[in-house]
């Protein structure tokens, strides 16, 4: 049977699960909501940098990107901050959609699916 590897584990979720190389990431937020969007999403892209890092893998190796946005207006902003952060390095297949968020203050949520 083959080893799953959980990271970040509490009573409902583990921030990360990988299995056969593939690496799954919670829904990640920022921590300061006092941001905006930009703000939001540059701190929210920095932990997924990190939590890749720590499962041994990097942005170079994304295969899929889930985005909720509290205001679908935001969308242009959070693009530029992701269009700059992902490069040429490789582009997941992605969904981006405005949705009801747990805590109204949140404003970006990203949760993440790669492989090492």
């Amino acid at each position: 049977m083959a080893k799953i590897t959980r990271q970040g584990s509490n009573a409902i979720l583990s921030t990360s699960v990988e299995y056969h190389n593939f690496v799954y990431l919670a829904g990640i937020t920022a921590d300061d909501l006092s941001k905006d969007i930009t703000g939001q999403t540059e701190e929210v892209i920095a932990k997924i940098d990190q939590a890749l890092e720590n499962n041994g893998t990097d942005k170079s190796r994304l295969l899929s990107a889930q985005i909720w946005l509290k205001d679908i207006r935001d969308r242009d902003a959070m693009n530029k901050v992701w269009v700059k952060w992902l490069g040429e390095e490789g582009r997941p297949a992605r969904a981006c959609v405005e949705a009801n968020m747990a805590d109204p203050r949140h404003l970006v949520e990203i949760m993440i699916t790669a492989c090492r």
